[in-house]
């Protein structure tokens, strides 16, 4: 398949505010493809290469002169070629090697390619083709029921690999759960109170909310797996928690949960200890790299050979308890609006963000689906990408400072499709150890400069605390921000699952 026809193919998701246009589209391209090329082709989509970080940056891509190729001759096949070259380059010499080849893939480009290949090397794709829209596309392409699809995507952990499979014919339906392959996590919603959560979700499993990192962790025999949120394998950083799950009286399990650092009297340590434990650029706070990491479980999706997915969280919570109860997140199980509201407190008390609300007969599924699960903070606390960072003065001269916020907007309802909406700025809460952490990080993600400013692909998400909105002429999406400040950033979350424009304009009707 030449690149010029997925090229086409985003070009007319990004034209249009139609789900339906947009699937129709993109099936189109993806029926053209061999199943070969359905894994880098899906990554191209997305904007999230199947080699990962390729080495290239704002700059590289600045010193590379490619006169565009009059006629389109480029196939996704040589594309991914390309992208295995710049991935595998390292060492003394690695960077004029990546200059060498990305100037001889960007030479055999056209001038829409060579802009499309930019947007896909810098992380910034913003065509409107989500990763929900592109699953719906391949379910579309492969004449499959979009259920079998989903399913397929979460048990693989990979839309590509599901996509190679779909386009070949495989069957789907028989893409099941490996102990020590990852699975893509169940996400939660949002409500206002507790009250407001198990109103929506009936009898309900209201659990504390932990200020910690996402972790699912597979056990085979002695073999223990723990992965990242986005399945990164991280087993190797976290000796304390293979060492509890090998204790649990499990042969074989997976394991739903989050850990975090606990002080000496058990109130958990800052976000960032947490974080540093996962490879964070940043560290905060005295003895972060000594502090221990604590599992807490919420969730059990196979034991002992049987798949626990499709069971009701009833189910799986009595489970988890007899597996694993001593590391079990508290809560209960409760219909009654005031018993949620009283273990939204005792969460709080403890020093946690707050609860989650999950109906009681509810199965496990990757992603936001309906409001199975609800989150609750009682704080106003959104997770924004950051745009861009204006260059400091005084104290913080010479320092990336002032950052500029940006909300999701899936449908392109203030700009374009899947991009973000800027929604106001700020400087506080950020410390000296986070403004050398911007400065030095921020010009490896730069898409272009202004006098003054860093614009950086939008890749970076962070967690802000603000007292309100109000409305504003000022920003495209007609809300800004009041006395926003830095909590933390968030490594362990990606851009497409920051908080969106409308979530934010929700506010001003509240």
């Amino acid at each position: 398949m030449l690149l010029v026809d997925l090229v086409t193919a985003t070009e007319a998701v990004a034209a249009t505010r139609s789900r339906r246009e947009k699937i129709a589209a993109l099936a189109a391209a993806l029926g053209l493809l061999t199943p070969a090329e359905a894994l880098p082709a899906i990554g191209l989509l997305v904007g999230k290469p199947r080699q990962g970080r390729l080495g290239v940056g704002w700059r590289t891509l600045q010193t590379v002169q490619a006169p565009p190729a009059a006629e389109p001759e480029l196939t996704i096949a040589a594309v991914d070629a390309a992208f295995d070259a710049l991935a595998a380059a390292a060492g003394p010499g690695s960077a004029a090697e990546r200059v060498t080849v990305l100037g001889g893939l960007l030479s055999r480009a056209t001038a829409r390619e060579q802009e499309f290949l930019g947007r896909v090397i810098l992380g910034d794709v913003r065509t409107g083709a989500l990763e929900g829209v592109v699953t719906d596309a391949v379910a579309q392409a492969s004449g499959l029921p979009l259920d079998v699809v989903r399913r397929a995507a979460m048990l693989t952990g990979d839309l590509g690999e599901t996509a190679r499979l779909a386009l070949s014919g495989s069957d789907l339906t028989a893409v099941g759960l490996h102990v020590g392959r990852p699975v893509l996590p169940m996400l939660a919603g949002t409500a206002a109170t507790a009250a407001e959560a198990v109103a929506a979700t009936g009898t309900a499993s209201v659990e504390y909310k932990l200020d910690g990192a996402r972790i699912q962790v597979h056990r085979r025999g002695d073999k223990v797996s723990v992965f990242t949120r986005s399945l990164a394998d991280i087993t190797h950083r976290l000796p304390e928690v293979v060492d509890a799950v090998r204790g649990l009286d499990a042969r074989d399990v997976i394991l739903d949960g989050e850990t975090l650092a606990l002080a000496e009297d058990d109130a958990p340590r800052p976000f960032q200890e947490t974080m540093a434990r996962f490879g964070a650029a940043f560290r905060q706070g005295d003895g972060a790299e000594e502090a221990a990491l604590r599992p807490w479980f919420f969730d059990i999706l196979h034991l002992d050979g049987r798949d626990l997915l499709d069971e009701p969280l009833a189910v799986r919570r009595a489970e988890l308890e007899r597996v694993a109860g001593a590391y079990r997140i508290p809560g209960e199980v409760t219909a009654d609006p005031q018993v949620a509201e009283r273990v939204a407190q005792a969460a709080l008390a403890a020093g946690h963000e707050g609860v989650v609300v999950k109906a009681i007969d509810a199965p496990y599924a990757a992603g936001r689906r309906g409001a199975s699960w609800l989150k609750v903070k009682p704080v106003h606390t959104f997770d924004l990408v950051v745009l861009a960072a204006e260059w400091g003065y005084g104290r913080r001269t010479g320092l990336l400072s002032n950052l500029h916020l940006g909300a999701l907007d899936p449908a392109g309802e203030f700009g374009d499709p899947g991009g973000f909406v800027m929604v106001g700025k700020t400087f506080k809460g950020l410390t000296d150890a986070l403004l050398r952490w911007q400065t030095e990080r921020f010009p490896q993600l730069a898409v272009r400069e202004t006098p003054g400013t860093v614009w950086i692909a939008p890749e970076i998400v962070v967690e802000i605390a603000i007292d309100g909105v109000q409305r504003s002429t000022r920003y495209p999406g007609g809300v800004a921000l009041r006395f926003a400040r830095v909590k933390r950033y968030r490594d362990d979350k990606r851009p497409q699952e920051a908080d969106t424009i409308q979530t934010l304009r929700a506010l001003l009707r509240a």
